[in-house]
């Protein structure tokens, strides 16, 4: 719990590198089977327009009455028998494809993406974690207050009940398939803040900044350190990650300037640490936030919404991979003529990049999603 924690030291820890990649790192969009977008390491073979499509856990209980609930985020086992359930539907129903990972079956499977879904630094600092049957688990509403969040350190990580709780299933996993692939969701600094503050960290913003500085300082700290235990037990197991993503879903919610002085300094800070970063931007329109995600160095991976100047994000990040978070309201509830229209301004004007159809809802139409890929493998063979 917060009250009981222990720094883990001086942040000056938080510097310390991890080994540089081998050669320039550029990511993809990714979403495995059961688990919200995430990114993985590029091959440098995507197609000019890569569709990458995922569902929520809805849909798969729909389809195989697969339980998300506590069990599947604390047993590698039971998610194992899941994962291969959901990787058997998505052959069935759009066999052919890369949906969910299922054109690489000789790969060890991929057991830790999804695990706690968005919650994992939350819980480190004792934020619950709510499960249910037929969702992604979120964290209850138990806000740190004034006081609390200005006595915050960083959790000692080694003795953190939670954190020392997910450690052992990278063991599992690595003893069950032979590598511990996969990638934890930890989520972006004000993501993060929020989870842990709630809606008072907009008024902190405004009325106490050096609270929001300690806040934020606190959280990333937390983070890096988080991350470079995970990528250094992965590593043990031949898995070597090299890159780090952040997730800045709530970036609209406060002004260009307010980024600037508050979170790009620690998106900068996480770039640095770990020499790759890709920036998840969310469906929101980019452009005036863009100026300032290009002074991150080690940009491998940016998305954005359909409304974000594509023209301009593509001249302003020419090396790194290009999403765009395509709505799900879009993929149900626009016709076919309008999707294919949308497909072809994305390339015309942000290709080559990835098409992110995340969080699929029951009543889409297998034929919607297989159109949509068709869409994309034509417009690919035309660039």
């Amino acid at each position: 719990m917060i009250a009981g924690e222990q720094p883990n030291g001086p942040h000056l820890q938080a510097t310390v590198k991890e080994p540089m990649p081998e050669k320039n790192c550029q990511l993809i969009s990714y979403i495995a089977p059961g688990a919200p977008a995430t990114r993985r390491p590029a091959s440098g073979t995507e197609p000019f327009l890569r569709p990458e499509v995922g569902f929520t856990p809805r849909w798969y209980h729909s389809s195989l009455g697969i339980n998300f609930d506590a069990r599947w985020h604390t047993d590698p086992e039971y998610r194992r028998q899941t994962i291969i359930s959901m990787r058997k539907e998505l052959a069935r129903r759009f066999g052919g494809n890369t949906i969910g990972g299922i054109d690489r079956p000789e790969r060890p499977l991929d057991l830790l993406t999804g695990t706690y879904g968005a919650c994992t630094i939350a819980a480190i600092f004792g934020v619950p974690i709510r499960y249910a049957k037929d969702q992604w688990p979120v964290c209850e509403r138990q806000y740190l207050s004034t006081d609390e969040t200005e006595k915050l350190e960083p959790p000692d990580l080694d003795r953190n009940p939670f954190f020392q709780s997910l450690l052992p299933q990278v063991d599992r996993i690595a003893s069950v398939e032979g590598r511990a692939e996969g990638y934890v969701n930890l989520q972006g600094v004000l993501n993060n803040a929020w989870r842990l503050r709630g809606e008072a960290i907009f008024y902190d913003l405004l009325d106490a900044p050096d609270r929001c500085h300690r806040l934020f300082d606190c959280i990333c700290t937390t983070m890096i350190e988080a991350i470079r235990r995970l990528h250094q037990r992965q590593r043990q197991s031949g898995v070597d990650i090299g890159f780090v993503t952040v997730s800045n879903c709530l970036v609209n919610m406060i002004s260009p300037q307010q980024y600037r002085e508050f979170l790009l300094p620690l998106d900068k800070r996480l770039a640095e640490v770990f020499n790759c970063i890709g920036v998840h931007n969310c469906a929101w329109r980019a452009d005036p936030y863009m100026d300032d995600y290009a002074t991150i160095q080690h940009v491998g991976y940016i998305d954005m919404g359909l409304d974000s100047d594509l023209k301009r994000a593509k001249r302003t990040f020419p090396h790194a991979r290009r999403a765009i978070m395509y709505a799900p309201t879009d993929m149900a509830n626009k016709s076919s003529e309008v999707i294919q229209k949308d497909l072809e301004q994305i390339a015309d004007s942000y290709g080559p990049c990835d098409l992110v159809a995340a969080d699929i809802g029951v009543g889409t139409p297998d034929q919607r999603i297989l159109g949509l890929l068709k869409m994309c493998d034509e417009i690919s063979r035309t660039r």
